[in-house]
């Protein structure tokens, strides 16, 4: 009877769905060239040189007011950040899909996942409208329970309350739920929710990673499917 019990148990497990919750920027799209130009159009609109663009790419992952206070630099004013947060958002708006493009492979990843019955999200510092303009623009929308973004909660990353009410509207255990994404922010999500943490090597800011390294580095979206669907969760 208790090799029965034991086996069913097994069973059970084995048929246990993580939940994925993916940052957007770096991890699931390439929106580096985009970010670049409507930062170096805001600056140019505030009389500004423009910045080359691994700078800019270095500023991402905090959200929009951190982008633009770190683009303007030292000495600007509460009203200069405030005018130059309208001028980025209303630009973004419209060039946001110019140049951004899923990572290869992704699309497939995100359908192998979907199929497999895992549950997957995605939670960005991105403003939510362009986050879930972004994955529908690509083709992706289908494939998430819930998209949120850098101003659908009180707290952005890495305040764990995003993965919070994820865990709670996907019915997942912490267990079982995964963050990934591009820079130490994601991973100090995924600690301060006591969840898994998987990074991709090939996004915005890898080299935060050394002051806060993952669980498990990906290369590709493909590999991340794979452990997935064979971590023994």
């Amino acid at each position: 009877m208790g090799a029965v019990s034991d086996a069913f148990r097994a069973s059970e497990a084995a048929q246990v769905k993580p939940l994925l919750i993916f940052d957007l920027d770096g991890t699931l799209i390439d929106s580096r060239i985009d970010l670049a130009n409507s930062v170096n159009a805001t600056r140019d609109s505030m009389g500004l040189l423009p910045l080359n663009n691994e700078t800019v790419y270095s500023y991402v992952g905090n959200g929009v007011p951190v982008l633009i206070k770190r683009a303007l630099g030292e000495g600007a004013t509460e009203h200069d950040l405030a005018r130059a947060q309208e001028f980025f958002l209303t630009y973004y708006r419209s060039h946001m899909l110019d140049f951004t493009t899923l990572y290869p492979g992704t699309s497939e990843a995100l359908s192998r996942l979907n199929e497999a019955g895992v549950k997957l999200a995605v939670l960005t510092n991105k403003p939510v409208r362009f986050s879930q303009a972004i994955v529908e623009g690509l083709g992706i929308a289908p494939y998430f329970l819930h998209v949120y973004g850098g101003n659908s909660f009180e707290q952005k990353k890495p305040h764990p309350m995003g993965i919070e009410t994820l865990m709670a509207e996907c019915g997942a255990e912490r267990e079982t739920t995964v963050m990934v994404g591009d820079s130490a922010v994601d991973v100090q999500t995924a600690r301060n929710a006591c969840v898994h943490a998987w990074g991709v090597s090939y996004g915005f800011q890898p080299e935060t990673f050394a002051a806060h390294p993952p669980d498990w580095m990906a290369h590709s979206m493909a590999e991340v499917a794979e452990k997935a669907l064979t971590a023994p969760f």
